[in-house]
């Protein structure tokens, strides 16, 4: 079996980076010329067969000013490292020597892929050389992290660089906003069809004498289509009765293709018709890979022979050495292949696998494996790679592999059983973990009643240390599981069970399995002992050189800290693992968005929201691919709490509703659920009675006993509370509070501290308000928190101002009535505002509290509707609030509805 360390995935193929051949039987086709032009981006969009890299070669080939990259693009070019790999290669061709700094954060595979594009734009926008970059076949690509990159290159297109995409489908590629910037050029199926005039000079290239009525017919039954024309030019070919061709000629384009195909491959000889069958199975052929599949030796000698022929044999470079069939012939030998030799395909695709694995090419031996049926060998060279594959979190491909597998091949491969739990767990998938875990825990029994050294009878393994690493493998997957499933004491148990049969130098099995169990501790509300464990779990990856695993880790380990209140040391654990992503060995970038992310929550809760932002867009750049599971649900959290401190708490309440789509589950507990994040937003905009609606759906009352995982649920109730007056809130506030302490969590102190001297400034007690408050300060001036106090609005400026009377904290209370977005630093008097609302201003507040809508109002008023717009708008600033609802109940308190 092949080294798992060693096993590659394939190198870069230069015959990729060719642009197909023009050849002497091309019409000129002046029409389409014009559309080479200077746009930023020229599509090429049609079906396939409608001759767009005939053409495209074409055109280009007559000389354009520029230097042309070429790259043809297929299936496997869906990944992103792959991809750009090739794009750089293909912009070599055209300029030597270019990108090779982008090569290098490429290489390095740590840097985002916006950095590596930002750095070739910058060297293109400084070159003196034009370049025009054809990508041939994009349909091919699916994976969105490209799309999301080729959005950011076609937006920052500098003069020197022009993008051409052929494609069989649109791509997700901003094409509206390219089009109302008159940056896009378009040639669709339309303005590919070949006029009547054009097929005439098609056939007479092809030395085909037709009259005039039968190329009018042709062009009509095949309605211009490039590949049935040229099938039908080879049919005609030394024809006697071209009429009657013709004339039997006709159909849809399947059906004519059918007949055309048939009667093309039926007429070639019979060493050449077996040849093409047989080889219809390779998307890429060589002479050496044809021969291996065809068991001949004369494989260069017939590419040569059909390619002289025209027999839709696309070469791939100079040398002649590497083809491929035109898709749509390919498709049809390989029906025919099936129609003629219909035992024959596994064999042929069983040679393809065996020849590329001999090559090197594991993902292709893969491939060609599962094409032949045969489950055995394509479940080999998986568990041969799933390590490194593991390692650089391409777990999606694993899992189409492994999915692909029958069931009874697991039966003999626990080490693959157990990966592919592995692999689902990863993304916290359950469904269909659990027979596989028990087979592998089968095998590891068995083991333990057979002869030391020895393997059990009928046992099938690629790697005999990942055997070896079975057993406490095991058991780190069934600690997984009953994490999943809430068993908090099983979790704990399976874990440490692994630790003891865990070999000593299995830094990954002994970091995973302390994960484990601190994510068990971490349930409990035992933050510091989670902590310790991540933090152990951390120092394991990096003897291994984990990075996407520690960029997990970070979060986690930066989550527990900021319930301990610590968002420097937060901060810190984020900035550390970056610094990860960008120096050797890193491997991958998965979870660096994340990272940014988690630095936007702490700038913002430090009220830095310009930082908040900057790290936001960074995450953006990245793309939601490039995260962790959770990321596209935490970073739509994060712009609503953004949204959130600017006051657009209507777009904070969409991205909420985003959030909840995407919300992904993981193995960490749900200590901030989305709801209560939701019902926060509606305190804000004055809707209380939301809030409190929220709670009693989810079963919460101020007599539940305070436990970790529902505080901060507890905590939006008693927001709720607050906000309508309820003196319920401070007991609740209270008992909270004692159990946060005790605890150790003081983030959660921090906060319930501030609206507890909130809640006792409600009820008249200063003295305990002021304790409170000199508690919450306490904890807060050495973290430098802000919005936890600049949210709260005037009833916490007034609590503030008191505060610094008192000489509490005067440094840190002065910066806090100093934030951007405070009230007046002098606590206001019951009815009086700083700016005061003119007359206008009253009568428009008076009528919100009624009934009216907005026309009605200004109705009433015989003023515009902007008008009313611009008076709430500014009756919403006076008044600090954010909603109709919000104004009311603030002028009802400053008494403003009863002058």
């Amino acid at each position: 079996m092949s080294d798992p360390t060693t096993a590659s995935i394939g190198p870069l193929l230069r015959t990729k980076l060719y642009a197909p051949r023009v050849t002497r039987e091309l019409v000129d086709r002046p029409r389409l010329a014009g559309h080479v032009g200077r746009p930023a981006l020229l599509l090429v969009s049609a079906p396939a067969g409608f001759g767009k890299s005939t053409l495209l070669a074409q055109l280009l080939s007559g000389g354009t000013g520029s230097s042309v990259a070429w790259l043809s693009l297929d299936a496997g070019d869906s990944d992103p490292a792959t991809y750009w790999a090739y794009v750089l290669a293909a912009l070599r061709t055209a300029v030597p020597g270019l990108g090779v700094q982008a090569q290098d954060l490429l290489d390095s595979r740590g840097a985002p892929i916006t950095s590596v594009l930002t750095s070739l734009l910058n060297e293109l926008a400084a070159s003196q050389e034009e370049v025009v970059l054809v990508l041939d076949d994009y349909h091919v690509i699916h994976d969105p992290a490209i799309h999301e990159a080729m959005t950011f290159l076609v937006d920052h297109l500098p003069p020197q660089l022009r993008l051409v995409v052929a494609t069989r489908s649109d791509p997700p590629l901003s094409l509206p906003r390219l089009r109302a910037r008159g940056e896009l050029v378009e040639v669709r199926a339309a303005d590919l069809r070949f006029t009547e005039q054009e097929t005439s000079a098609y056939f007479d290239a092809m030395g085909l004498s037709l009259s005039a009525p039968e190329v009018s017919t042709l062009e009509d039954r095949t309605e211009g289509w490039a590949a049935a024309l040229q099938l039908a030019a080879l049919s005609l070919q030394d024809r006697a009765d071209t009429a009657g061709f013709i004339d039997g000629f006709a159909g849809d384009d399947r059906h004519v293709v059918d007949y055309l195909v048939e009667e093309v491959v039926h007429r070639q000889p019979e060493a050449v018709r077996d040849f093409l069958l047989r080889t219809s199975v390779l998307p890429r052929l060589s002479g050496p890979l044809a021969d291996a599949v065809t068991g001949r030796t004369d494989g260069r000698a017939m590419l040569a022979t059909l390619d002289r022929d025209n027999l839709f044999l696309v070469p791939l470079d100079d040398q002649r050495r590497w083809y491929r069939y035109h898709h749509l012939f390919a498709d049809m030998l390989q029906a025919r292949l099936l129609d003629e030799l219909p035992g024959e395909t596994p064999e042929l695709h069983r040679r393809a696998s065996a020849w590329h694995e001999q090559d090197g090419d594991i993902g292709a031996a893969i491939e060609h494996a599962l094409a032949a049926g045969d489950a055995e060998r394509a479940a080999g060279l998986v568990e041969a790679v799933r390590p490194a594959m593991t390692k650089e979190r391409r777990e999606a491909q694993l899992r189409r592999w492994m999915e692909a597998l029958p069931d009874e091949v697991y039966a003999r491969r626990p080490v693959l059983a157990n990966g592919y739990v592995g692999a689902l767990m990863s993304t916290g998938e359950t469904r269909g973990a659990e027979p596989r875990l028990r087979l592998a825990e089968h095998w590891v029994e068995r083991a333990g009643t057979t002869p030391s050294g020895e393997l059990p009878d009928g046992l099938l393994v690629a790697s005999q240390d990942e055997w070896h690493r079975l057993p406490g493998w095991v058991k780190i997957h069934r600690a997984g599981l009953a994490l999943m499933a809430g068993d908090v004491a099983a979790t704990m148990q399976h874990a440490q069970d692994a630790i003891a049969v865990l070999q000593a130098g299995d830094d990954l099995g002994h970091g995973a399995a302390t994960a484990l169990m601190g994510l068990a501790r971490w349930r409990t509300g035992d933050v510091a002992g989670a902590e310790a464990a991540y933090a152990e779990t951390i120092r394991r990856f990096e003897l291994v050189g984990h990075v996407a695993d520690i960029l997990g880790c970070a979060v986690t380990l930066a989550d527990l800290q900021l319930a301990q209140g610590r968002l420097t040391d937060a901060e810190r654990t984020y900035r550390d693992a970056l610094a990860l992503t960008v120096r050797p060995p890193a491997t991958t970038v998965r979870g660096t968005p994340d990272m940014h992310v988690g630095l936007s929550e702490i700038l913002n809760e430090r009220g830095d929201l310009d930082g908040a932002r900057e790290q936001l867009r960074l995450a953006q750049a990245l793309g939601d691919h490039l995260g962790l599971p959770k990321h596209p649900h935490r970073r739509r959290i994060a712009e609503a709490a953004i949204l959130t401190a600017d006051g657009d708490l209507d777009g904070a309440l969409t991205l909420l509703d985003e959030a909840e789509q995407v919300y992904d589950l993981d193995f960490s507990p749900d200590a901030r659920p989305l709801g209560a994040i939701r019902a926060r937003v509606w305190i804000r905009q004055g809707r209380p009675d939301l809030a409190l609606g929220w709670a009693e759906a989810r079963d919460l009352s101020v007599q539940d006993e305070p436990g970790y995982l529902r505080e901060f649920e507890h905590v939006t109730l008693a927001r709720a509370l607050l906000a309508q007056g309820d003196d319920r809130a401070a007991g609740l506030l209270e008992r909270l509070l004692a159990a946060a302490e005790t605890g150790g969590r003081c983030g959660s102190v921090l906060e319930i501290a501030a609206l507890l001297a909130l809640a006792r400034q409600r009820t008249g007690d200063q003295d305990a308000a002021t304790a409170a408050l000199a508690r919450a300060l306490e904890l807060a001036e050495p973290e430098g928190y802000a919005r936890i106090f600049t949210d709260e609005g005037p009833a916490m400026e007034s609590l503030l101002g008191v505060a610094a009377r008192r000489g509490l904290a005067p440094a840190y209370v002065a910066r806090l009535r100093r934030a951007p977005g405070r009230a007046p630093a002098e606590p206001q008097l019951p009815g009086a505002l700083v700016d005061p609302l003119s007359d206008r201003e009253l009568d428009v507040l008076r009528l919100l509290a009624s009934e009216l809508n907005g026309p009605e109002i200004a109705r009433h008023l015989v003023v515009s509707l902007n008008t009313v717009r611009t008076h709430t708008k500014n009756i919403y600033a006076k008044l600090g609030v954010g909603s109709r609802r919000a104004a009311v109940r603030r002028g009802e308190q400053l008494g403003l509805l009863r002058r």
